[in-house]
C-alpha cells in the first residue's frame, strides 16, 4: 500500500477527480498535490516581449498555480501537502516523484514518492501527436507505479 502519493494537478476537473480518487483509494497515505508552471506557456518567451515581461508572466503564473493548488486542496476532505514547481511537466513530475528537493530546501530533505496519480484528458490522434501527452510520458518513464484517472 502506498505511503506517499504525488498527484499532478493542472486546474482541470479531470485533475480534481484524480485527487479525489487518490484521497478515497488510499485514505491513510500522505498526499501531495503538485502543480507545474511550464515556461513554454509564456507568450513572450525567454528573449521576447517588453522589459520585465517574463517576470510579470512568471508572477501571474505563480498566482494561478497557487490558486490551482488551493482549489485542489479544497476538493478533498482531508489535509494534503501542496507543491509548486517550474519546468517541463513530464520531466518535473518525474523528478519530484523521484525525491528531488524543492527549491530552497536543504539537500536530502525530500523523500521519493512511491506512487503517482494523474489525470488524462483522453486526447487521441493528431492532437495527441502535436500536443504530446504528460500522462503517457510519466507512465513510460516513472520508476514507481502510476495510476491514470480518466
Amino acid at each position: 500500500m502506498p505511503k506517499r502519493i504525488l498527484v499532478a494537478v493542472d486546474g482541470s476537473e479531470e485533475a480534481a477527480e484524480a485527487l479525489r480518487f487518490a484521497a478515497g483509494e488510499w485514505p491513510d497515505a500522505e498526499l501531495t498535490a503538485l502543480h507545474v508552471i511550464n515556461p513554454a506557456d509564456s507568450a513572450t518567451g525567454a528573449e521576447g516581449g517588453f522589459p520585465g515581461a517574463s517576470d510579470q508572466w512568471y508572477e501571474s503564473a505563480k498566482q494561478r498555480g497557487n490558486r490551482t493548488l488551493r482549489e485542489a486542496a479544497e476538493a478533498v476532505d482531508r489535509e494534503i501537502e501542496t507543491r509548486l514547481e517550474v519546468g517541463r511537466p513530464t520531466k518535473t513530475i518525474l523528478e519530484v516523484a523521484g525525491g528531488e528537493e524543492p527549491v530552497g530546501e536543504e539537500p536530502d530533505s525530500a523523500e521519493p514518492f512511491d506512487h503517482v496519480v494523474l489525470a488524462s484528458r483522453g486526447r487521441t490522434g493528431l492532437s495527441r501527436v502535436l500536443l504530446g501527452s504528460v500522462a503517457e510520458g510519466v507512465v513510460r518513464r516513472a520508476e514507481v507505479p502510476v495510476t491514470v484517472v480518466r
